[in-house]
């Protein structure tokens, strides 16, 4: 009778399901894309310890019915290896939250010292009250006794701690994770407390289970795109980290759909189920990741796959065909992990850089000057983070150059260009295809305008109280930061600040393809305009012209790229083209400013056809903007 009391409170149903559930989440685990941190093995550590808790209080139940001596012993040690497994969860899971939390070694060692007693005490008193009879016990009978209850002791004590980690560092998660896991651990209190209430122990394995799904569900949950068959980009830098970690070498190909890259656009489902073939059937443990709408990267192990090379080959001429069928814009990259690259976990930024160099409709081949570019290119990236950082508009790493520009009806140089460059301390001159797009991509454009412009200013000045005659000076500006509300009052601030007319600065800006960039320039172009600053359309020509637009938008001067003067000498049709579209500004009180002249027929061509302004090498090449008083001549003179 006394065995069937104790037997009564239990059921081995309790503790199958959470071993059913932990080789289902195994299996998931296999079928998916996990992040493989440190976490994550602290993760599935767990769900092994939680396999064999479970088994032993089957094992322990079991054999106490079995019993028919009265000789518990074989009970007990089974009970204390459950004890065992169930605090090694408890002690992992602090060191998880630890890890997570990422809390510093002052930090760390007084959490772990702590549960670590809490942990060997549970453990040696278990063993002790089981030796001495002071615990819980078993009569001969088989009637359960109560005593020392060391388990809820050890179970109140790690929960503390892991509520003191969760409050006293709240800050270092993100608040909807934290109310994930205190609302599991809200169930298994209560599971607890029910099941004690009415005298079971068969979901106590169970109320250590809801932690772990939490984990997976919140932290270690990388789905993929069923479609695609990609993860995100978060687990490519995850992935690489962990080769890096074990020394492991992989081989990278990027794919790049510029049509499919801006916002909105997705892959058509035939395109992404050619992609996920790819994937999948080409080379062996690859994982496919999506960095943004239009680009993919793949990655695969080379211990998986020595013939990598055969593989590329066929996978290259497989792509070959589809885009015989697709005709989609691409650029593709392949190459092979490199130690520098991964040790600072940007292959992203390293591809995103190859790109900018590519044609359309290329393959590129990893090569090692590849990297030596990149470290030039986040080298930049430093450097203008800091500019931007400082702005201190008198920055001496920002050069003023500028371009005489001469102006035909005076017959003088009255105006020019300013120009920016780079003097950086490792690389000396960097120019501005070099960095205008960098600064442009990571939003530092404005500072430069900003920087050029006070150098400008700065110049005019000189050049007025020396008695020069200064018509204006140009500054490019960039559509980009037109978008921007303080712009107006930043051009303003910087030109009042000066104490110079506001009609000696002039701004070039090249015309914009979007329907709100048009609307929003146009207005920022009146407000400018209003205080007297003269407005240059930059590279007509080059591309895209909206004709309805250009008069839509108050430009004073209309700027010819250097392919129209070329083209207008190709022949006399040519000539003819270019000089009627010249001549159409001018009847609309337009001047015409044509740029890249390099010689006489350049130079007599260009006067013929309509031109105010001419700017070129037959004049001058680019030159520091003090030097710009050797181009000049004094009002007097």
């Amino acid at each position: 009778m006394g065995q069937q009391l104790y037997f009564d409170n239990y059921s081995p149903v309790g503790d199958l399901i959470v071993v059913a559930i932990c080789f289902v989440m195994i299996i998931l685990v296999a079928a998916s894309y996990v992040s493989k941190t440190k976490g994550f093995n602290l993760f599935l550590n767990m769900i092994g310890y939680l396999v064999l808790a479970s088994f032993c209080d089957i094992i322990h139940h079991q054999l106490y019915t079995n019993v028919a001596d009265g000789n518990y012993t074989a009970v007990y040690v089974i009970r204390i290896l459950y004890h065992a497994f169930l605090f090694s969860i408890l002690l992992l899971f602090v060191v998880y939250i630890v890890e997570i939390q990422r809390l510093e070694i002052r930090k760390r060692i007084p959490i772990m010292s702590i549960s670590s007693i809490i942990y060997l005490t549970v453990l040696i008193t278990d063993i002790v009250t089981a030796v001495r009879k002071t615990g819980f016990r078993l009569d001969r009978n088989g009637k359960a006794i109560s005593g020392l209850n060391i388990f809820l002791i050890g179970y109140l004590a790690f929960m503390v701690v892991i509520i003191f980690l969760m409050v006293a560092y709240r800050d270092r998660i993100y608040k909807r994770a934290m109310v994930g896991f205190y609302g599991t651990m809200a169930v298994s209190f209560i599971i607890l407390f029910m099941q004690g209430r009415h005298g079971q122990s068969s979901f106590t394995a169970a109320t250590f289970l809801f932690p772990i799904i939490a984990m997976m569900y919140l932290i270690h949950s990388t789905p993929y795109d069923v479609e695609l068959g990609a993860v995100n980009a978060a687990a490519l830098k995850d992935l690489v980290k962990y080769n890096y970690d074990k020394k492991r070498d992989f081989i990278f190909m990027s794919l790049y759909l510029p049509d499919f890259d801006a916002e909105g656009r997705i892959i058509p489902k035939e395109l992404q189920t050619t992609i996920r073939h790819f994937s999948s059937e080409f080379f062996k443990n690859a994982v496919l990741f999506q960095v943004s709408n239009g680009h993919v990267i793949l990655i695969a192990p080379k211990n998986n796959n020595p013939d990598h090379e055969n593989r590329i080959n066929r996978i290259l001429n497989s792509f070959q065909l589809e885009y015989e069928r697709f005709q989609f814009d691409y650029k593709v990259i392949i190459g092979n992990s490199a130690e520098e690259i991964s040790r600072k976990n940007e292959y992203v930024s390293f591809i995103q850089n190859i790109h900018r160099n590519m044609e359309i409709n290329t393959i590129h081949l990893m090569q090692p000057e590849d990297v030596g570019a990149f470290n030039r290119y986040e080298y930049i990236l430093d450097e203008l983070e800091d500019i931007n950082k400082k702005h201190d508009l008198r920055d001496e790493r920002v050069l003023a150059f500028c371009q005489p520009v001469y102006n035909i009806k005076t017959g003088k140089y009255d105006t020019a260009e300013a120009l920016m460059r780079l003097k950086l301390p490792e690389l000396g001159m960097v120019f501005p295809d070099q960095f205008i797009p960098i600064a442009e991509e990571q939003g530092f454009i404005h500072v430069l305008t900003e920087i050029i412009l006070q150098k400008t200013c700065d110049e005019i000045r000189r050049l007025i109280q020396e008695g020069y005659e200064v018509n204006r000076i140009s500054v490019n500006v960039s559509v980009l930061e037109l978008r921007d509300d303080g712009f107006t009052g930043d051009i303003d601030q910087i030109i009042d600040d000066s104490g110079i007319p506001n009609e000696k600065v002039a701004i070039e800006i090249t015309e914009s393809r979007s329907d709100s960039d048009f609307l929003m320039m146009k207005g920022k172009i009146e407000e400018l305009k209003d205080r007297g600053i003269k407005f240059y359309l930059d590279d007509f020509g080059t591309g895209y012209s909206n004709m309805e637009r250009i008069m839509e938008l108050p430009f004073d001067i209309i700027k010819f790229d250097r392919s129209l003067v070329l083209a207008s000498d190709a022949d006399k049709k040519s000539e003819k083209m270019v000089g009627s579209l010249a001549n159409m500004f001018s009847e609309l009180n337009y001047s015409v400013l044509y740029e890249g002249v390099e010689n006489d027929g350049d130079e007599k061509r260009c006067i013929n056809m309509s031109a105010s302004y001419l700017q070129g090498y037959k004049y001058s090449r680019p030159i520091p903007i003090t030097e710009l008083d050797q181009f000049f001549s004094k009002v007097d003179g």
